[in-house]
């Protein structure tokens, strides 16, 4: 059952990145608010693989946060709010305070509101993709919630 409840968390968290993730940076994109358009293929990190794979990966770690932790919740909404908070406030915190200097690069977007705020909308976006789908997955991989 374990096993079944990480697969599905990884699957839902992959897919929330593919469309809810990727989705709000593509609005933001067409609005001229963030710079980079959503599935970029460019290479990154120490294995060059496309951007949008590597976002995929760790949304999938993500994702398996979330399943289990919002699987605990009794109420649909209090999940969908609770794997919200856990996008927006949980993967910005660690993106910004341990991805950023581990990558050489300031903490926080070097503290620029105008950067900032970027990073809890499309992280909340992913989240609420999370919350709104983790019961679709967890139908499909037959895990209780």
């Amino acid at each position: 059952m374990l096993l079944r409840s990480l697969l599905a968390g990884f699957v839902l968290g992959v897919v929330a990145i593919l469309t809810f993730h990727q989705g709000a940076i593509g609005l933001m994109n067409a609005y001229g608010l963030v710079p980079n358009p959503p599935f970029r293929m460019q290479p990154v990190g120490p294995l060059g693989i496309p951007a949008v794979l590597n976002a995929a990966f760790w949304g999938g770690v993500w994702g398996i946060v979330i399943f289990l932790v919002t699987g605990k919740l009794r109420s649909d909404g209090l999940r969908i709010l609770a794997a919200l908070v856990i996008g927006a406030v949980g993967a910005t915190a660690i993106g910004w305070f341990v991805v950023a200097p581990l990558k050489g690069l300031p903490m926080a977007q070097g503290w620029n509101v105008n950067a900032m705020w970027r990073a809890p909308l499309i992280n909340g976006a992913f989240g609420l993709g999370c919350g709104l789908l983790a019961q679709g997955v967890a139908t499909l991989f037959a895990v209780r919630r």
